[in-house]
């Protein structure tokens, strides 16, 4: 399997799953997620994918800076509607982290380790996303901009040619570099694009 090697020097999210340890998935539900492991889920690195990413990885930060990340107790809303642009993509990689889901998730066991009704659209706050803890009702508010990590011009040129069908091989192949090039910046300027604010 190859892909770009900068997937591998993104910063791992880590948690403890307390419903992985009661079914025996991991010892002590103690697990990490990679940029690697959403990309694979999503099929795809881009902008928002990374953005997604970095914007759980930042939150998840700020509201645990103690202790380990509890996944399946975070609550996350968003301002934007399911259906609006990109938030599916958006919701669908927080989710694969925080186990967050609307209604469609996990039920659980006995009132224990639910996921479903963690997760809300069309929030009313200003961020791009709101995490919550349930245990402690501590939330942080992320923004996320990376509109000041353009991409390189060629790129447009490139996309034409390709949604043409004019595009060769090599050319498919340059705008995949360049496309994981913005990619990778925006990783590397993640103090730019990302804003955590603590309520």
């Amino acid at each position: 399997m190859n892909y770009p090697e900068f997937f591998n020097s993104v910063e791992s999210i880590k948690v403890v799953d307390p419903l992985a340890n009661v079914l025996g998935a991991f010892e002590d539900g103690i697990y990490e997620f990679t940029f690697l492991d959403v990309v694979k889920a999503a099929g795809h690195s881009c902008p928002t994918v990374a953005g997604a990413y970095l914007v759980t990885l930042e939150g998840l930060k700020a509201l645990y800076p103690n202790s380990p990340v509890v996944r399946g107790e975070v609550k996350v809303k968003f301002k934007e509607s399911l259906e609006d642009g990109v938030a599916g993509v958006i919701s669908n990689v927080v989710s694969q982290i925080t186990g967050a889901t609307d209604k469609s998730g996990f039920k659980g066991l006995a009132g224990k380790f639910a996921r479903h009704s963690l997760m809300d659209f069309d929030a009313d706050i200003s961020s791009s996303v709101r995490f919550t803890r349930v245990d402690n009702s501590k939330s942080v508010d992320v923004y996320y901009d990376p509109s000041s990590i353009g991409g390189n011009p060629k790129m447009q040129q490139l996309m034409q040619k390709m949604m043409g069908g004019m595009a060769n091989k090599d050319e498919i192949k340059e705008f995949g570099a360049l496309w994981q090039d913005r990619v990778k910046r925006i990783f590397e300027n993640k103090t730019s694009v990302v804003k955590v604010i603590e309520l």
